[in-house]
């Protein structure tokens, strides 16, 4: 296999790899969150400024992964 193509393959596991984890931690962060809005209303400030917060945090992983990804094709 060439230098180019296991970048290239490289590449494409780091950002899979990378975006499956806070893909699946966003979604059952949601998902909870919409179910502890159901169960309490009153508290849906409170929730969603935690979940936003959660969700940032989460989404940082998948950003770093990228950069990661692009570091290996490009260098």
């Amino acid at each position: 296999m060439e230098v180019e193509a296991m970048k290239n393959l490289a590449a494409a596991i780091a950002i899979g790899a990378g975006a499956l984890g806070p893909g699946l931690g966003i979604g059952i962060l949601a998902a909870k969150a919409m179910e502890g809005i159901a169960r309490n209303p009153e508290a849906a400030p409170k929730i969603q400024t935690a979940m936003i917060l959660a969700i940032a945090f989460a989404e940082a992983v998948a950003i770093y992964a990228l950069v990661v990804a692009l570091m290996v094709k490009f260098v």
